[in-house]
């Protein structure tokens, strides 16, 4: 049996930076898997999917006002009012009409979330995220309608050198003065770390492996 509390505590020990935040992703797993996790007193949980946040979430929520939920996936814009209502972060906002619809729900909801900006820091065509040379305007457009933008957000290539675009997406992002960046994941979190990322996002590395879905 996979001791999630025991993996977790060696994560957080190699990492010798207590302003990184670990966001434990517990996308599929179900909340019996993640609840030793929640009793232990982590706060950061991440999540692809909506609907499968508020199946899991929106209870213990209710009970549970320390934890801090992070939507890690492609965010549809049918499902923003629920997004900006269940989460806290949101790690991937790539467009004009994401951001609007963002901004509009965060005004109905009376609430302001933590927002990231996705890079398609690889130039991949398959892969969400906005270009770099239209990135600036982009962020001035998301300032002008008010979202809270932390930092930035990328998933580099597999089959490259990840330090590479680390340090890309850390320049990115100093150029702008933003405080955060999300990059990271259980096979490079410790680069990510060395290259300024202040929220990596570890799932397999605490949970084990899942099952696609």
């Amino acid at each position: 049996m996979i001791n999630i509390v025991k993996n977790f505590q060696n994560i957080r020990s190699s990492i010798n930076n207590s302003n990184v935040n670990i966001i434990a992703v517990s996308k599929t797993f179900s909340l019996d898997k993640i609840k030793p996790l929640v009793d232990f007193g982590h706060n950061h949980f991440g999540e692809n999917k909506v609907q499968e946040a508020k199946i899991k979430w929106l209870n213990i929520r209710r009970d549970n006002s320390r934890l801090q939920l992070h939507m890690i996936g492609k965010l549809q814009t049918n499902k923003v009012r629920d997004a900006v209502e269940l989460f806290d972060y949101i790690h991937s906002v790539d467009n004009e009409k994401l951001a609007t619809a963002l901004a509009k729900y965060e005004n109905i909801l009376k609430k302001k979330n933590k927002y990231f900006i996705q890079v398609n820091i690889g130039n991949e065509s398959q892969k969400s995220g906005i270009d770099i040379d239209k990135l600036s305007d982009f962020y001035l457009f998301c300032k002008k309608i008010s979202l809270n933008i932390i930092g930035l957000m990328c998933i580099p290539p597999n089959d490259k050198n990840s330090k590479n675009y680390f340090l890309k997406l850390f320049r990115l992002n100093q150029s702008f003065g933003l405080s955060h960046i999300s990059m990271g994941m259980s096979a490079d979190y410790l680069d990510a770390i060395e290259y300024g990322s202040t929220f990596v996002r570890v799932g397999s590395a605490i949970f084990g492996e899942r099952v696609a879905k």
